[in-house]
């Protein structure tokens, strides 16, 4: 076994030189080391590099020099000691040597410790910057892009040119790794994401499962239903952050699958994702499959597919609240594209106390496509697309109109599609 004839290599061979390396530097564990950048430690520098040259000259000769010095740089990336590190590699020490253990090189060993200086120290000396490791196929980007702590080392990856797209065996690049390890509660990536996309990162980019850019957030929604209150709060906030950042390099969240559709998702828990599914409406999103129509799956048959599964009754005040978020949603539809999509053969069978209103929003939707619309709602469908991206009511606001027809635009009032009927 590979690793094992490694283990007896470190033990019998080339140890005894790793273990003088450390020493003419004043480490002892490095396991235990306090950390480097102490002023004695730093005033005696210059005298302990002198003490390693030494070493190395008379060492130069000896078996198994080489393993030995390259064993060193590990020690040297993972402390961070550029100029250690650059007086091994100019004494023989191979960039490309392997850890025994995790396979790591120097370089990997640099990135996962956070030491930028040093990154950029192997890197000039003609480390690979896209190598991956033997194990799990991670490159050096990928590991800079997994945890909000390595973002020094993330953004100096992306200044000396490491491919922001390169992808292992299985499709998955840096951004799709910054997605897949946030938790939205412990682990916040959004500025490692923030930078991948800034750099270039392809939103588009999907791996051999079919994961996307979403489909870390849908697992997130999914992980807030009847979850802890507070860690919920957190997992939205920073669904929310990651899908503004997505949407503006140009993210598609209506693209089916319906499973990797984020719209779809918050289509069809859109009381619980209300706040998300605005924003998506607001910035341009299309609620029906944005590949194939509203014949692969619409949002006005899902809103109404929720409507009728909930019986309720009119003292029911979660079937109210359902409602009106209903309204919002379907209004915001609406004025979300110049010429109404609904789906075909689009009938309803509500029950319950409210079945009536379920039954006149569904007509006024009917009596909207059936017929030219009027004037005024033309004017305000066109107003709001001028006014997205989101937050488009906050822009209403803000226009010199008088209050009445600031109104009339905002999507927050209820009973809009009758009005405009």
């Amino acid at each position: 076994m590979p690793f094992l004839h490694g283990f007896r290599r470190i033990i019998f061979e080339y140890q005894p030189l790793v273990d003088a390396i450390l020493g003419s530097l004043g480490i002892q564990d490095p396991e235990r080391q306090e950390p480097l950048d102490q002023p004695s430690y730093v005033a005696n520098e210059e005298s302990r590099l002198l003490v390693l040259t030494e070493l190395l000259e008379r060492k130069a000769h000896s078996p198994f020099y080489q393993e030995g010095v390259s064993n060193a740089l590990l020690k040297m990336a993972e402390l961070g000691l550029t100029r250690a590190a650059d007086v091994l590699l100019r004494n023989g020490a191979n960039l490309n040597f392997e850890d025994p253990v995790t396979y790591y090189t120097a370089l990997h060993i640099a990135v996962l410790r956070n030491q930028p200086d040093m990154v950029e120290l192997l890197v000039q000396h003609g480390a690979d910057i896209n190598r991956r490791d033997r194990i799990h196929e991670s490159s050096p980007l990928d590991l800079a892009s997994e945890e909000p702590e390595r973002l020094p080392c993330l953004q100096r990856l992306l200044d000396l040119g490491a491919d922001v797209n390169a992808a292992d065996k299985h499709g998955k690049t840096a951004l799709l790794h910054a997605l897949a390890s946030s938790d939205g509660v412990q682990i916040h990536n959004t500025e490692n994401i923030r930078l991948l996309l800034e750099g270039g990162a392809d939103v588009k980019a999907t791996t051999k499962d079919g994961d996307t850019v979403f489909t870390c957030i849908i697992f997130l929604l999914g992980e807030t239903v009847g979850g802890d209150k507070e860690e919920a709060q957190m997992i939205n906030r920073f669904c929310f952050q990651v899908t503004q950042l997505l949407l503006a390099h140009g993210a598609d969240p209506s693209e089916c699958p319906a499973h990797e559709s984020l719209t779809h998702i918050c289509l069809k828990s859109f009381k619980l994702h209300f706040p998300l599914l605005r924003f998506l409406l607001e910035s341009g999103a299309a609620y029906n499959c944005s590949l194939h129509g509203a014949s692969c799956w619409s949002g006005f048959h899902i809103i109404f597919e929720r409507l009728c599964s909930h019986p309720g009754c009119a003292e029911d005040e979660s079937h109210v609240d359902l409602l009106r978020k209903a309204e919002t949603v379907l209004d915001l539809m609406v004025t979300n594209s110049q010429k109404l999509q609904l789906p075909e053969n689009f009938s309803i069978h509500p029950v319950g106390s409210l079945a009536d209103k379920i039954q006149a929003l569904h007509f006024s939707l009917r009596q909207l496509e059936s017929y030219p619309p009027p004037l005024k709602h033309l004017c305000r469908v066109y107003i709001r697309l001028y006014l997205q991206p989101w937050p488009v009511d906050v822009k209403v606001k803000a226009l010199p109109l008088p209050d009445q027809l600031k109104w009339y635009l905002l999507s927050e009032h209820s009973g809009t599609l009758e009005d405009d009927i």
